[in-house]
């Protein structure tokens, strides 16, 4: 009997799913660019902490009102500048796993890791 090589059935399939792996690969690619080029802003305090954070998880800039400046109460603006950076980031982050699940179309998640087989 002689033996064939590669699996029964998938044929041209493997050189397709090379093609879509590679085209997958270069959109992730240019989205990552575009992502960490993209800039998140969020507030805290109703607007008076404004922190602008970058796709590369980098704060980009703190703006502050004069009127949450109070020496006799650093921890409350310590508190704002940390929520209006975290939701920065969550935005960022929210942004970044969107744009890539439309990519992947939810590859390498959960148990199945999304694959047919």
């Amino acid at each position: 009997m002689a033996k064939r090589g590669g699996f029964p059935g998938m044929g041209g399939n493997m050189n397709n799913l090379m093609k879509q792996a590679q085209k997958m690969q270069k959109q992730m690619e240019e989205t990552t660019k575009q992502l960490e080029e993209t800039e998140y802003e969020a507030t805290a305090g109703g607007g008076v902490v404004k922190v602008v954070v970058s796709g590369k998880k980098e704060v980009v800039s703190v703006s502050l009102d004069e009127e949450v400046v109070d020496p006799d109460d650093i921890e409350m603006l310590e508190d704002l500048i940390v929520a209006a950076a975290n939701e920065a980031l969550r935005k960022m982050e929210e942004d970044s796993q969107s744009k890539m699940g439309k990519i992947t179309g939810g590859l390498g998640g959960g148990m199945g890791g999304g694959f047919p087989f």
